[in-house]
């Protein structure tokens, strides 16, 4: 295989068949000189981390019309941030994103690191994102790999050694085959094979760019690359919501920053994430029944219990609710709750 064909092939590729995003400058429009905007990409990079484009898209643009520069989001409240984050999931991200925000305003001057080696000294940013951002916008021939191009490294290579032991070499191959011009664009052009063409089940070889110089291909073998070890059963873990409202008003609390769902509106809860607290107040309450939700390491089966008293709170306080602001799992209980959407 000669190195310098994979890129020459996926780079002709990309030139026609780039997928079109809002964080993306098109190969015509960054062959005219325009880049990439730093801050738009570090976003996107952040917000697709264990996520998909078509998840991404609204929240990006949703993101960028309320923080439309770098400056603007390190000046934004957290809580804001948090609530339009809802839905993403892995709220550990968003938190990321401020630190980060504010890091490059505060010792950068709002301007990000030109480098890999820059932009991975901020806060919250690992390999890959530092490795894109410098790819994608200032054509630093970074070695980015992401699972869509761990997947057409193994199969490009034929490399049968299971994930994630492989991932090293996998790293060191995609590192050979990273061309010194147009890092950028080579760098989205593996991750959009990746993505719409050499696809985790039925990779459409048959149109594939690299068809005849892929050794997976040639041994018939693609589709069961890359292997990967079974994963261990997820635990079980059972919890507890406590829900009550009054006047139209629900009783929340801020969770702390640190931890599962850090710095997002919940309801008063117990057991699921190894906090011990009790009920928020002494009454009678009622057991709706469960919701159950899957997070990255555990499933968890959440009793949501419901109350009308006008006993006074020792947790949370009692106010005016939006719940497209709550994360997924409290969003869950607060469905169940109000099934017809309206606090008493």
């Amino acid at each position: 295989m000669r190195d310098a064909e994979v890129s020459q092939r996926l780079l002709a590729w990309y030139d026609q068949s780039a997928r079109v995003m809002p964080w993306r400058v098109a190969p015509a429009a960054r062959a005219a000189g325009l880049r990439a905007d730093p801050y738009r990409v570090w976003m996107s990079e952040v917000m697709l981390q264990q996520t998909t484009v078509a998840a991404v898209t609204a929240y990006f643009q949703s993101f960028i019309a309320r923080w439309p520069t770098v400056q603007a989001l390190a000046a934004a409240q957290d809580a804001e941030v948090m609530a339009e984050w809802a839905g993403l999931g892995y709220y550990a991200r968003a938190r990321n994103l401020l630190a980060c925000a504010r890091a490059v305003v505060r010792d950068h001057g709002g301007v990000f690191p030109a480098s890999a080696a820059g932009m991975r000294a901020l806060p919250g940013v690992g390999p890959y994102t530092a490795a894109a951002v410098a790819a994608i916008c200032h054509d630093e021939p970074a070695v980015v790999v992401d699972g869509n191009v761990e997947r057409v490294m193994a199969r490009l290579f034929a490399v049968q050694a299971p994930l994630p032991a492989a991932k090293p070499e996998l790293v060191q191959l995609a590192g050979l085959v990273t061309p010194d011009q147009r890092p950028g664009d080579y760098a989205q052009a593996v991750m959009d094979l990746g993505a719409t063409i050499c696809t985790p089940r039925n990779p459409a070889c048959g149109i594939c760019p690299l068809l005849g110089i892929c050794e997976a291909q040639h041994l018939g073998i693609a589709a069961e690359l890359p292997r990967k070890l079974a994963n261990a059963e997820k635990p079980v873990r059972q919890g507890v919501a406590w829900v009550a409202a009054r006047g139209g008003l629900v009783l929340v609390e801020r969770r702390a920053e640190r931890g599962l769902l850090g710095g997002m509106l919940g309801f008063p809860s117990d057991g699921w994430d190894g906090s011990v607290q009790g009920a928020p107040f002494a009454a009678d309450w009622q057991n709706l029944g469960a919701v159950k939700h899957t997070f990255t390491h555990f499933h968890l089966i959440l009793q949501v219990l419901a109350s009308d008293s006008d006993a006074n709170p020792q947790r949370g306080e009692f106010m005016q609710l939006n719940p497209d602001d709550l994360p997924t799992l409290m969003r869950k209980a607060y469905d169940l709750a109000f099934p017809d959407k309206t606090p008493r």
